[in-house]
């Protein structure tokens, strides 16, 4: 017991990095079960990178769309990457990060796009960007935001 004491500082550490790590994975679990069931629901809605020709009198109207995500990072992935940024090699708590963030933009611009009348999304775009107060002075991603914008096309009824 008094070695226990001894080291309280360690073991309340431990206990913190175990209950994050808990944590953190949980709420990804969540989210990307949240994001396969939105993706699964909007399978037959179109969202494409080119520029299809249809005939002028084919498109009723043309609007902007645009979803944004900002994602973070928890601090026992965050500890790990640091490691492995020092080892050198694949750093997959980064890439879920920005895996998690598009597609939730993308989500986010076609339920965008739909709930305004759009037959379809057309010239997507996404871009993604690195915020937050550690992103700049440390050279450490924080925060991942992405953005997806593209045209969303309305369809005339034949």
């Amino acid at each position: 017991m008094e070695h226990l004491a001894a080291n309280f500082d360690l073991v309340l550490f431990l206990l913190l990095l175990t209950l994050g790590y808990c944590c953190g994975s949980l709420v990804e679990r969540r989210h990307y079960a949240s994001i396969c069931r939105r993706e699964q629901q909007q399978l037959q809605f179109q969202a494409m990178t080119i520029e299809p020709r249809l005939a002028p009198e084919k498109v009723q109207e043309c609007f902007l769309v645009q979803g944004s995500a900002v994602i973070s990072i928890d601090y026992f992935k965050r500890l790990l990457a640091i490691l492995r940024n020092i080892f050198g090699g694949r750093v997959k708590a980064y890439e879920s990060l920005v895996d998690r963030a598009r597609r939730e933009a993308t989500l986010r611009l076609k339920e965008q796009a739909l709930a305004q009348g759009a037959d379809m999304v057309v010239n997507l775009r996404l871009e993604t960007s690195a915020i937050g107060n550690s992103a700049n002075r440390k050279k450490q991603v924080g925060s991942v935001e992405a953005i997806a914008y593209g045209t969303a096309v309305k369809l005339r009824n034949p």
